[in-house]
């Protein structure tokens, strides 16, 4: 009996060896495949304790959650031959394990065929599209065409099921936004000079137009100053008329009164003449020449 009791325990340790071999647990978060020798024998989809030939059977595990794949940005050619740099993201799942680990083995391997598939259906489907219809609410159906056409070539040849692919971002490069700018800029300094000459003109028009209405103002102005000289010069003549009729010794005094007045007013004028001058025939008068 004492010298069983080795062999009954590195029978035991056998027994657990083998056990830790044949028992494997599945995470609610996984699927598993069960190769024999390389060759597929089962898909597990169900998490729990499940049960493999030990030494002769392998287990490979794939996540069941769903995965992201965000490639770098690139450019793509519209079909109005305009440069674009999109930025997309996709969603998927490993659907069919079998499938994906005949066609790729690895995610990191699954990612790069996915994204090439992506690459190709965004410049298929882009490079039938014009610009102002990416811009519209054209987008929504043109990204239903890429994801649908995503979808049927990852689920044929790698066995994923495409969740959502979107365009996260799609932008014109920055050569070409700098050219579009450089020209939305020129375009509006010719605007401005063409604003700027047209307000020159109707400037000029405006102040033509008021100094033609100023000339005529003053025109009409002078006109009637005229008249209205013109008139009180006439009621002026009536009235001398009228009082030389009256008293013309009185008049003749009066007017060669203002005639000394203008000539000599000032006190700085010098005149040279005879004594027996007519313009001096009052002054040498007197008062008494004056009356007569």
């Amino acid at each position: 009996m004492i010298r069983a009791l080795p062999y009954a325990a590195a029978a035991a340790i056998l027994a657990l060896i083998l056990a830790a071999s044949s028992l494997f647990v599945v995470d609610q978060t996984e699927q598993a495949l069960v190769l024999r020798f390389g060759a597929h024998r089962a898909t597990i989809k169900d998490p729990g304790l499940h049960v493999k030939i030990p030494f002769i059977e392998d287990v490979v595990r794939y996540d069941n959650r769903l995965l992201s794949l965000d490639p770098p940005d690139e450019q793509i050619i519209l079909g109005d031959q305009k440069r674009i740099v999109v930025d997309t993201f996709t969603r998927f799942r490993i659907a069919d394990p079998l499938k994906f680990y005949q066609a790729v083995r690895s995610e990191s391997q699954a990612r790069t065929q996915l994204s090439q598939i992506v690459s190709s259906a965004m410049r298929r489907v882009l490079g039938q599209v014009m610009l102002p219809s990416l811009l519209s609410d054209e987008r929504s159906g043109i990204m239903g065409q890429i994801e649908k056409e995503v979808a049927e070539r990852a689920s044929r040849e790698l066995g994923l099921q495409i969740v959502d692919v979107r365009l996260r971002r799609a932008d014109l490069p920055e050569e070409t936004s700098q050219s579009i700018y450089d020209r939305m800029k020129s375009e509006r300094e010719r605007q401005a000079k063409e604003a700027r000459a047209q307000g020159y003109e109707w400037s000029q028009q405006i102040r033509a137009r008021a100094e033609r209405e100023r000339t005529v103002l003053l025109a009409e102005a002078q006109r009637q100053a005229q008249i209205e000289r013109g008139q009180g010069d006439a009621e002026a003549n009536r009235v001398y008329a009228e009082a030389f009729g009256k008293d013309p010794r009185f008049f003749n005094l009066y007017r060669s009164l203002q005639a000394y007045r203008d000539s000599l007013g000032d006190g700085n004028t010098t005149l040279v003449l005879s004594p027996d001058s007519e313009f001096l025939r009052v002054l040498n008068a007197g008062p008494g020449g004056a009356r007569q």
